[in-house]
C-alpha cells in the first residue's frame, strides 16, 4: 500500500514524497481512512510506529477544504501531556503541510502569557496545547472553539496519569458536539476506556500493536549495581564506548538530572540536562542541540520519554528504573527510531527487584543480565522468586551487609545483624558453623540473672516468675520501683 491510495490531498502527498516516505505504517494505513471518513477513533500503537502522522495527515487533509464556519478560532485542537510531544506534533504538521497554507500555534506551560495572548488573538488553524495552560486561557475567554472540527487526544493514558482528566473533560465540554474526536493511547482499557465512552461517539477501535510488544530492533540489557557509586562507574565506562553515537540517560528526579549532567560535563562529555523546571526556551535550545549533533549525551527525566524523536540516539540508559512499567517501554523507544537499531541498558539495585519484575511481566520477556569486566557487582540481585514460600523455614540469610531473613535454621548474611530467639541454631550464608545463642558474628553469651527494679538494691524473682509474664492481665496492676510500689490510679 502507498500513501497515494489513502485519498490524501496532492499537496500532502508531494511533501511525503520529498521526505522519503512512500508506504504508510500499519497504524497509518488503518487509521487514516477511518479518520478521513469522519469516524471517531480509539487507537493504540507502539511508540515509534508513526502514530503522530496517523492523525496529522488526515487533519491537514481536512484543512485543505475551507471552513464552513466564520471566525478565527482553531479548526483542529491537539492535546498532549508534555511540551516535547507538543513540539513533535508541530514539527510533523509543518513538515507534512509545507505545501499548504495554514497557521499552527502551540500553547504550552513555560511560555510567556503575553506571547500566547497575541497568538490566540489571530487566525489559527491547528492549536497544539497542554491541558493545564489551555484551561487557563479558556477560563479567561481567550479561545474561540466555534470553528473546531477535530479534537485529538495524543498519549491519553499519560495525560490521565499526570492528573489532567478533569481538564480534558472540561475542554471537551467546551468544544462543539459536532466535532470529530480521536484518542490515541498506549492502552484502551480501564480509565482511558471510560474517558473514551464519555467523549467519543460510536468510535472505531484500532489496536495495531500494544505498547508492551517487543522492540525487536532494540537490544535490551540489565546491569546490576550495588549502589549509586557503582552506577556512576558503569555509566562512565559505557559512555567511553565509541559505538555510542548519542545517549539518552534517564534519572528519577530533576535534581538527579542536573547533578549527573554536571558530573559528566566535568568528565569532559558534551552533555546537557532536560526536565520540567527548565523554561520552554531552554528546552527547545537543548533539543535543537541534540538534533543537530552538538550534544552527545542528554540526561533527562520522563519528560523526554514521550515525544522526543532524535534519530541519532543509539543508546538509552536507565540510570534509575521508571516507577511505571509502561514508561520503560516509552523510554527505550527513544532509540531504534525509523527502523534503525538501538541498545537500551538499565541499572538495577536490590531495591529495584519489584520494579524489574513488573517491567518484565509487562513486556512479557526477560531482560538479560550483563556485566562489565572489572565492574562486576559484589552482591547478587535478590528477586521475590529467590525467597522461600510463605510458611516455609528459611535455610539461610540474605546476601548483603544486613540480611533480612529470619528462621529456625537460618540467620543473617551480614556481619552486624542479630539472631532472634534463645536456644536456636543460627546459620551463616558462607558455611561457617552455627552458633547457638547471641548475636550473629559474636560468641554466645550465657544467660544473665536480670533483676527487676534493682535501682535501690532490691532483687526480684527471675524473669519467668515475674507477675505479668504469662499471668492473667488482671494481676499486672503495679510495679516495683526501688522501695516504692505504684498502682494505676493510686498514690504510692
Amino acid at each position: 500500500m502507498s500513501f497515494a491510495t489513502l485519498n490524501l490531498n496532492p499537496s500532502i502527498l508531494k511533501a511525503l514524497t520529498e521526505t522519503g516516505y512512500t508506504e504508510p505504517t500499519p497504524i497509518q494505513a488503518q487509521a487514516i481512512p477511518e479518520i478521513i471518513e469522519g469516524h471517531d477513533l480509539m487507537a493504540s500503537a507502539q511508540t515509534g510506529s508513526g502514530k503522530t502522522a496517523a492523525f496529522i495527515l488526515p487533519a491537514l487533509n481536512r484543512l485543505a477544504a475551507p471552513s464552513k464556519m466564520p471566525g478565527k478560532g482553531p479548526r483542529v485542537l491537539v492535546l498532549t501531556p508534555t511540551r516535547e510531544l507538543a513540539q513533535q506534533v508541530c514539527d510533523a504538521a509543518t513538515k507534512y503541510g509545507k505545501h499548504m497554507r495554514f497557521k499552527i500555534i502551540s500553547i504550552l506551560g513555560g511560555m510567556p502569557y503575553p506571547v500566547q495572548n497575541r497568538l490566540l488573538s489571530g487566525h489559527v488553524d491547528i492549536l497544539v496545547a497542554t491541558p493545564g495552560r489551555l484551561i487557563d486561557h479558556l477560563e479567561r475567554g481567550r479561545i474561540d472553539f466555534s470553528r473546531l472540527e477535530m479534537l485529538i487526544l495524543d498519549e491519553a493514558d499519560r495525560m490521565l496519569d499526570m492528573g489532567f482528566i478533569d481538564d480534558v473533560e472540561r475542554i471537551a465540554e467546551a468544544a462543539p458536539r459536532s466535532r470529530q474526536t480521536l484518542l490515541f493511547s498506549a492502552t484502551l482499557e480501564g480509565v482511558v476506556g471510560n474517558l473514551a465512552s464519555r467523549l467519543l461517539n460510536s468510535p472505531k477501535r484500532i489496536t495495531v500493536s500494544a505498547a508492551k510488544d517487543r522492540h525487536e530492533n532494540i537490544e535490551q540489557r540489565m546491569m546490576f549495581a550495588d549502589d549509586v557509586a557503582h552506577k556512576n562507574k558503569l555509566l562512565s565506562h559505557l559512555l567511553t564506548d565509541t559505538e555510542v553515537n548519542q545517549a539518552l540517560v534517564f534519572t528519577a528526579t530533576k535534581r538527579d538530572a542536573d547533578s549527573l549532567a554536571d558530573q559528566l560535563s566535568a568528565q569532559g562529555h558534551s552533555v546537557a540536562a532536560l526536565h520540567g523546571d527548565m523554561s520552554q526556551r531552554e528546552r527547545n535550545r537543548t533539543l535543537l542541540n541534540m538534533r543537530n549533533g552538538n550534544l552527545r549525551i542528554l540526561v533527562a527525566t520522563d519528560v523526554a520519554a514521550r515525544g522526543l524523536d532524535v534519530r541519532g540516539i543509539s543508546h538509552v540508559i536507565n540510570f534509575d528504573l521508571p516507577k511505571f512499567a509502561e514508561d520503560y517501554v516509552h523510554r527505550i523507544g527513544r532509540t531504534g527510531r525509523g527502523g534503525s537499531t538501538g541498545i537500551a541498558i538499565s541499572f538495577a539495585s536490590n531495591r529495584d527487584a519489584q520494579l524489574l519484575k513488573r517491567i518484565e511481566r509487562y513486556i512479557e520477556q526477560r531482560i538479560e543480565m550483563h556485566t562489565i569486566a572489572g565492574l562486576e557487582p559484589k552482591y547478587k540481585l535478590r528477586t521475590s522468586s529467590d525467597r522461600p514460600r510463605s510458611g516455609a523455614p528459611r535455610s539461610g540469610g540474605y546476601a548483603g551487609n544486613r540480611g533480612n531473613g529470619f528462621g529456625n535454621a537460618g540467620g543473617y548474611g551480614g556481619n552486624r545483624s542479630p539472631s532472634t530467639g534463645p536456644g536456636q541454631a543460627r546459620g551463616y550464608t558462607d558455611g561457617r558453623p552455627a552458633r547457638s545463642e547471641g548475636y550473629g558474628g559474636q560468641a554466645a553469651q550465657p544467660p544473665r540473672d536480670r533483676s527487676f527494679g534493682s535501682r535501690n538494691g532490691n532483687t526480684a524473682a527471675p524473669r519467668s516468675d515475674r507477675p505479668g509474664f504469662g499471668a492473667p492481665r488482671t494481676e499486672r496492676r503495679g510495679s516495683f520501683n526501688g522501695n516504692r510500689f505504684s498502682s494505676r490510679g493510686n498514690k504510692a
